[in-house]
């Protein structure tokens, strides 16, 4: 079997339509569905990151309220039925993404009797690229891999070893994290800033996040899209513990912002290196700094009316961490309509951000995306359907099933 693999026992070392017609002719229908979405390139979704792609994983595990978000008003425009742990009013960047490669919602890696046919999402919120950020209270990025390693090994169980790393090597693997090592991890630590100046701990950030999209590889992974780091210094929780708030930054924490962009810009490096150096490596960076920026500086020439105040907290720009009333701080205030604002709550934006930048990911201009879309990540090969095989085996005759 050596160089070619197999679906229960028919040799994909033949060309796609003999296949399926050899499969037509032992009427195992569930085999054709099987290698349709294997021998189409079928791109599956695999998610790594923290609170702004978390799905609900941290609904499963022991945290603190501030890594949580299965509680009212999480969730509040009604998509989904109750709360799921999305850190938004509703969906995630994700969820429209996933819809938009048309696949179903990438449900939780750690929701019972999850099925993996259609890619996982490990992403926790509160995690950072580093184990030590946050420690012991979330899913880090080392950890949400050996998880994608667990799937790869499901996958590969039901499947068998050809399929599964067909499945693997067209799969979309997305990550949006590192904002939790320097809000968190790093200015909210005294002792890594002691230890480490700002480009050494960007370098050390950069560093891990490395080793993981390696292992990726090395597993056969070859399709990467990045959401960049936002510029922290706005989100309205810095806004509020900003020493300059009154100063001309106009109340960004613009130290914060500033190695946002550092690490942007080091990732930006890193992609362009990895592409040279791995063959067939492929990805979809974004400036969602920028991006997200403009609409922050001026909310109405994006529709919006308030690009610097959460709809849901307390305290000066609603930037006390309060939303839902269950953190230290359980007062809480609540805007009439999350679609004016740019955020939802201290830290996290609105759904509509999530759906426009989405939007962008997918298909926007160069500037805000490239060298790839992610659309042309998922859709870059060609199609072979069930429908496509029973009109060829029209074409060509019943006879050839006898």
């Amino acid at each position: 079997m050596t160089g070619y693999y197999y679906i229960n026992e028919i040799s994909l070392k033949k060309p796609p339509i003999q296949l399926a017609f050899e499969i037509l002719r032992r009427k195992n229908f569930d085999t054709l569905v099987e290698f349709c979405s294997t021998v189409n390139g079928k791109s599956i979704f695999f998610i790594f990151g923290d609170s702004t792609v978390d799905p609900g994983n941290n609904n499963y595990i022991q945290t603190i309220q501030e890594n949580r978000a299965d509680y009212k008003p999480y969730g509040q425009n009604g998509f989904f039925e109750v709360p799921s742990g999305r850190f938004s009013d509703g969906r995630v960047i994700v969820d429209f993404i996933a819809e938009y490669a048309k696949l179903p919602i990438i449900p939780p890696y750690l929701q019972p009797s999850t099925e993996f046919i259609n890619g996982a999402n490990f992403a926790s919120g509160g995690a950072g690229v580093l184990p030590e950020t946050s420690q012991g209270q979330v899913i880090d990025l080392h950890t949400q891999l050996k998880y994608f390693e667990q799937v790869q090994s499901s996958l590969v169980e039901k499947l068998g070893d050809g399929p599964a790393l067909k499945l693997i090597s067209e799969a979309v693997y997305f990550f949006s994290i590192g904002s939790n090592d320097y809000m968190g991890g790093y200015f909210g630590n005294p002792k890594m800033r002691e230890t480490y100046t700002p480009q050494e701990y960007v370098g050390m950030v950069i560093g891990n996040l490395t080793q993981v999209i390696q292992v990726l590889y090395e597993k056969g992974g070859r399709k990467f899209g990045f959401l960049s780091l936002s510029p922290l210094g706005c989100l309205p929780a810095l806004r509020a513990m900003n020493p300059n708030a009154n100063a001309k930054e106009g109340g960004c924490f613009e130290e914060a912002s500033a190695l946002a962009l550092a690490h942007n810009n080091a990732l930006s490096s890193l992609l362009t290196s990895l592409e040279h150096f791995l063959k067939g490596f492929k990805y979809s960076n974004s400036n969602f700094y920028t991006w997200l920026n403009d609409r922050i500086q001026h909310p109405s020439k994006y529709d919006f009316k308030d690009g610097i105040n959460a709809c849901c907290g307390t305290g000066p720009y609603g930037g006390v961490f309060s939303c839902g009333g269950t953190k230290a701080v359980t007062e809480y205030s609540l805007c009439d309509n999350p679609n004016d604002h740019v955020w939802w709550d201290s830290f996290h934006p609105t759904e509509r951000i999530h759906e426009q930048f989405a939007q962008a990911l997918w298909s926007g201009p160069p500037f805000y995306v490239g060298p790839y879309n992610l659309e042309g990540l998922f859709f870059e090969n060609e199609k072979l359907t069930i429908s496509d095989i029973v009109d060829s085996v029209d074409d060509v005759g019943p006879s050839i099933l006898a």
